[in-house]
């Protein structure tokens, strides 16, 4: 390496030095010693990959799976994912907290314990992606078979993923399920927190640019069509000017309820059962179960020489 005064890269080791120092600020154990260890993406990725196989088995992961093979490969799948999922949460308490990932005992028995909580709920999960399917299946008609919503809609796959997400967010597991709704999101542009309540038999068509919030409240058999947004209004912040977390400031729909294209509710409104809120409306209040909100009817009228213009 050439350090000679005037060559391109003189400045190499001020820069190095530069980047390593915020690196550590960001990352460093306050503690001093130690190693610092954060979850690994891929790993992640590859957890939500295989539980979708174990799901929906024959359609990802292995094909042509027999019944007397069917039990082996979901345990064997299973298994593999627990024993890497803990590693991965594990890895994200750590660093969170900035303890040693390596001798931190507290880490490891957070990691086996929020494991053990997963798996038991992923049951559940399978259930409520089923109904998502079902929901998918009798909401579209250009679907002909169940199969086509499981290998194809971006719906579906969002869903499963914050379903996934949910679960482990509700345990407190740090990183890593927003690692796994934005790996959702950066395939099918349709971003849900993991922290969003969704009931069963929840649809969404299309989906590209669907945005719901973090403490958004979805009830049961609820369909969103492409470009709708759950949102805040507003963000509380505290005496030092800083958002306050955890505050209630999504909408809350209730069941039965369809929501059209490009539709935006913002705030912690209430979206009353059965009620329909057309394309591109803007709502920042609540309306009553069974309400029809639409846009303003569209009028047509000619005008000379610039008139009404």
């Amino acid at each position: 390496m050439n350090d000679e005064r005037g060559s391109p890269r003189s400045g190499l080791h001020a820069v190095v030095d530069e980047l390593c120092h915020a690196a550590v600020a960001l990352a460093g154990n306050p503690d001093g010693g130690g190693r610092i260890v954060l979850p690994s993406r891929e790993a992640v990725i590859r957890c939500v990959e295989d539980l979708r196989a174990v799901f929906f088995p024959g359609y990802f992961g292995a094909a042509d799976l027999s019944d007397e093979h069917l039990h082996y490969y979901v345990g064997a799948t299973l298994d593999q994912v627990m024993h890497g999922l803990e590693e991965q949460i594990r890895r994200g308490v750590a660093f969170a907290e900035r303890h040693d990932f390596e001798t931190c005992a507290h880490c490891a028995s957070t990691a086996a314990r929020a494991s053990e909580g997963f798996l038991a709920r992923l049951p559940e999960v399978r259930r409520l992606v089923g109904t998502d399917v079902e929901a998918a299946y009798e909401g579209d008609p250009a679907l002909k078979i169940k199969d086509e919503a499981i290998f194809s809609y971006p719906g579906i796959l969002a869903v499963t993923n914050q379903r996934i997400a949910r679960e482990l967010y509700a345990l407190s597991v740090p990183l890593i399920p927003r690692m796994i709704t934005e790996h959702a999101h950066s395939l099918t542009g349709i971003d849900i927190h993991p922290g969003a309540r969704i009931g069963e038999r929840f649809f969404i068509d299309h989906g590209t640019g669907v945005v719901i919030g973090e403490t958004a409240v979805i009830g049961s058999n609820v369909r969103l069509y492409q470009g709708v947004t759950l949102g805040a209004k507003s963000f509380p912040k505290d005496a030092a000017g800083m958002p306050i977390k955890g505050v209630d400031r999504h909408p809350i729909v209730e069941d039965d309820v369809v929501i059209y294209a490009g539709a935006t509710i913002l705030g912690r409104v209430t979206i009353g059962r059965g009620s329909s809120i057309g394309g591109n409306v803007w709502l920042t209040h609540g309306v009553p179960p069974d309400s029809r909100v639409t846009q303003a009817e569209v009028r047509e009228a000619g005008f000379q020489h610039g008139g009404g213009i």
